[in-house]
């Protein structure tokens, strides 16, 4: 018999406030058309995207993270010392060492934290918060702030027509905390690594650092494929994620999908058959592909605006580089 004692944790977690940070600059398509042999019509119809954020020198990975929490710790009702995990999800901090969150917990004032990051792409954001969910339940936190964030400009190659119009920059959080019933549901979550080659990075960080590659590390994909395993494969994902959580289509308010292209999401509601009546978060279209802070992003939006409220059923789900994913159900702080 084990004479290790139980773990105290709480019975469930839930959400309980959200943040977003923004970077101030506007960047329009035109912008874009200056680099690229293509057209503001062909980039809407393409991607939906008008406009997307680039962050400046000052809007540092770390910086628009301690924007984002700073309003996701006061929406929760809590204080910066209440928060003891600090959950990172990025790929464009470029510090291999140490971690960004060790940073953001110290500037936020969270005393000291477990603190770490995360690296699963534009899933990033449902890894780290399924990970705070088991802290919670486990006990071994309390309050745990998960942010999603990226400064994908720095990784983005402006020559790269299939490319250059997608990412943006910004940072989303949320603060995730004891629940006494449950309200975020079983993760689905999974990696095909097989098709790693469809979503990368140009070159290792080691050849450019040699001087054997010509142009600075960027992200590039497989348009057509990546498009064809997110809509089929997905939706997929989406509906065992909607199993799991015990619930149908038609009991969803809102459904919050990694924002990675307008065309994807409009064939993932139409594969899912989801009701007229459920929000469907499209932040793409003014902010752009921002990876593992899309969707914290898109779900402080939709409940800053009024297209969602507190206490909606939401299915979230995550995708991208690895080719990794997470999709699970919510309840709205």
């Amino acid at each position: 018999m084990s004479k290790i004692k139980p773990s105290k944790g709480a019975p469930h977690a839930r959400i309980m406030g959200v943040g977003g940070y923004r970077p101030t600059r506007v960047v329009p398509n035109e912008v874009i058309l200056e680099t690229i042999d293509s057209s503001d019509e062909w980039i809407r119809s393409r991607s939906g995207i008008a406009t997307r954020h680039w962050a400046s020198p000052e809007e540092t990975v770390a910086a628009m993270s301690i924007e984002a929490s700073g309003k996701a710790i006061a929406d929760a009702g809590i204080t910066p010392e209440q928060i003891d995990g600090v959950i990172v999800a990025t790929v464009s901090h470029f510090k291999q060492t140490p971690a960004v969150a060790t940073e953001i917990a110290d500037k936020i004032g969270a005393g000291r934290p477990a603190a770490f990051d995360v690296s699963a792409g534009c899933a990033g954001f449902g890894y780290g918060l399924t990970l705070a969910k088991g802290m919670v339940i486990e006990g071994s936190a309390e309050h745990v702030l998960v942010i999603g964030v990226e400064r994908l400009s720095d990784l983005t190659d402006l020559e790269d027509r299939a490319t250059a119009f997608l990412f943006g920059d910004g940072a989303g959080a949320v603060v995730v905390g004891p629940a006494k019933e449950p309200m975020i549901g079983p993760t689905v979550w999974g990696s095909e690594g097989d098709k790693s080659d469809t979503i990368k990075q140009t070159v290792p960080w080691d050849v450019y650092r040699d001087g054997t590659a010509e142009k600075f590390p960027a992200i590039t994909q497989e348009g057509q494929a990546v498009f064809r395993w997110a809509v089929f494969e997905m939706a997929k994902v989406a509906q065992q994620a909607l199993d799991a959580a015990g619930i149908s289509p038609a009991d969803l308010d809102v459904f919050i999908p990694h924002q990675a292209n307008m065309r994807i999401i409009d064939s993932m509601v139409k594969t899912l058959k989801l009701p007229e009546s459920v929000t469907v978060a499209r932040d793409v279209e003014t902010t752009g592909n921002t990876s593992a802070a899309s969707i914290p992003l898109a779900m402080e939006r939709l409940l800053a605006t009024g297209q969602a409220k507190s206490g909606d059923t939401a299915l979230v789900i995550g995708f991208g580089a690895g080719l990794v994913y997470a999709a699970t159900v919510v309840t709205l702080p």
